[in-house]
């Protein structure tokens, strides 16, 4: 490819400069999430957290799915479980 060239003509969408533009990206799970693996931190061997599904922002599925891609991210091991009320989670020690 060649050099970059200037083109003319209006652009259908605004602009910004590059730098402006927001690099981090914070989902709606995020708050939930990042109190679930503080709490994690702090959770005896043995023990599992019991967050009620009312206090969720969206599905349980999808808090999951966020739950499992941080942790992921992060290199721990944790597992889940739900009933009609509440979502479990602790870690995983081997």
């Amino acid at each position: 490819m060649g050099s970059a060239q200037l083109k003319t003509g209006p652009t259908h969408f605004k602009t910004m400069v590059q730098l402006d533009v927001p690099q981090g990206r914070n989902g709606k799970h995020k708050v939930i999430v990042s109190t679930i693996l503080k709490d994690l931190d702090r959770l005896k061997d043995g023990a599992a957290l019991k967050v009620p599904l009312a206090d969720l922002v969206g599905s349980k599925e999808k808090v999951r799915s966020a739950l499992n891609r941080a942790t992921r991210k992060a290199g721990r091991r944790v597992a889940t479980a739900s009933d009609a009320n509440f979502l479990y989670v602790w870690n995983i020690i081997e």
